[in-house]
């Protein structure tokens, strides 16, 4: 079972191993690695029945086939739920996805750079290449017809590294009163100089999305080209993993705004994702690993740990799997699906829906099949589940408490 595991998670050995069996030693054998192995090869069974496939004989290229053309299938369904048309330009659709997920009833506060502070900042630190790009012939004009956080996205898309150096500078002095509670916001620009300002971030990172964490901002840059057949589904799954990623940001910075360092942190998690102090089989943990395991276990949460700062609805997790099942039976497909692959030939097929929609859009080979997202869930739901086990949990809230005061304690 734990030879499964490693090869579908395409794991280093022999350090896999022995990071599962620190896990073990911690947990008193609890055998999670197992539990799990037996039921991703048990949702495999049941998701290759759905396909109208043979659960005991189906090659790695069968699944492959199969799953693109549920995509092409289930996008179709997406475009028309949403109210995507065939005619449709490339700025219609990122409005469109904008308007939807605007729509979606969720919680959105998020703990985010006062637009007045970024404005003053932006004052200090004129961002002219972005000026210019975009038409404007003076600071104060771009600052009164631009949104904050559309300056600073294309600040970020073309400005200089000695720009980019005085602002990570400027965020390192920034304090909690700097910041404010307040909606996320999702933002698609479509005039032509948004168009030509992001051509070549797209083009570049085969994607068109930008989430600044510290501005609590969700940009859906213009797409230079468009297949039909396949963005809005994407676009939107990008999205609301962009949403997720800044609304556990935002319960991140909230948690630190007793340190002395905050500015620091602000200035890290703009750059990158936040990370904690807290060791699990010897590997720091990731706090969107955090923020996943109090969003599905709300009665571990510690008010003695969060509060007053962090409430347990800031602990929140929104599956795009979830919410995609909500608008259409057909979807439901997908649900339980994220950390779930097929071993086939000592590699691995990703049934993640991410996985799947990004190799249908780019038209991926089967052998240059996208499989990071599966994997990363996959590692992922292992840790969530040994953090479960009481004496792990337990570590887990002391070193996030130690880490809280400064004073880390010692890791699993």
């Amino acid at each position: 079972m734990t030879r499964i595991l490693s090869e579908l998670l395409g794991a280093r050995e022999p350090a896999f191993q022995q990071g599962l069996q620190k896990l073990e030693r911690a947990s008193g054998g609890a055998s999670e690695d197992i539990r799990l192995t037996t039921e991703i090869l048990h949702s495999m069974q049941d998701h290759l029945k759905q396909l109208g496939l043979d659960p005991h004989d189906t090659t790695g290229r069968e699944l492959y086939a199969a799953l693109l053309q549920r995509v092409k299938e289930d996008n179709d369904i997406f475009q028309t739920l949403i109210g995507v048309a065939a005619e449709n330009d490339s700025r219609r659709v990122t409005t469109i996805v904008e308007r939807f997920i605007n729509g979606l009833d969720i919680p959105k506060e998020v703990f985010a750079l006062r637009s007045a502070v970024g404005k003053r900042m932006m004052r200090k630190y004129p961002p002219k290449r972005a000026m210019k790009r975009l038409g404007y012939r003076s600071l104060e004009s771009m600052l009164k017809h631009e949104p904050t956080s559309l300056i600073f996205t294309a600040a970020h898309l073309v400005e200089s590294l000695p720009w980019h150096k005085q602002i990570a500078a400027a965020y390192k002095r920034l304090m909690p009163s700097d910041f404010e509670c307040r909606d996320l916001q999702v933002l698609a620009p479509t005039n032509a100089r948004w168009e030509a300002l992001a051509k070549d971030y797209v083009q570049h990172a085969k994607q068109n999305i930008v989430g600044l964490r510290e501005l609590g901002t969700v940009v859906l840059l213009p797409l230079p080209t468009l297949r039909m057949d396949a963005a809005p589904l994407a676009v939107t799954l990008l999205t609301l993993q962009t949403v997720n990623e800044i609304a556990s940001a935002s319960a991140y910075l909230k948690m630190h705004q007793v340190r002395p360092d905050f500015g620091m942190v602000v200035a890290d998690i703009a750059r990158n994702e936040p990370q904690t102090k807290a060791e699990i089989a010897g590997a720091l943990l990731p706090w969107k690993v955090v923020q996943r395991y109090f969003a599905r276990h709300p009665e571990a949460y510690n008010p003695d740990l969060f509060e007053p700062h962090v409430q347990q609805e800031d602990l929140r997790w929104h599956s795009a799997e979830d919410i995609l099942g909500a608008m259409h039976p057909r979807f439901e497909f997908w649900k339980g699906s994220a950390h779930v692959g097929l071993l086939a030939k000592g590699d691995t097929v990703s049934l993640n829906i991410m996985d799947s929609v990004l190799n249908f859009c780019n038209t991926l080979p089967y052998e240059r099949r996208l499989v990071r997202y599966a994997r990363s869930h996959m590692w992922h739901e292992l840790l969530l589940r040994y953090m479960r086990q009481g004496n792990i949990e337990r570590s887990i809230h002391q070193q996030l408490s130690g880490e809280l005061i400064g004073n880390p304690s010692a890791s699993v």
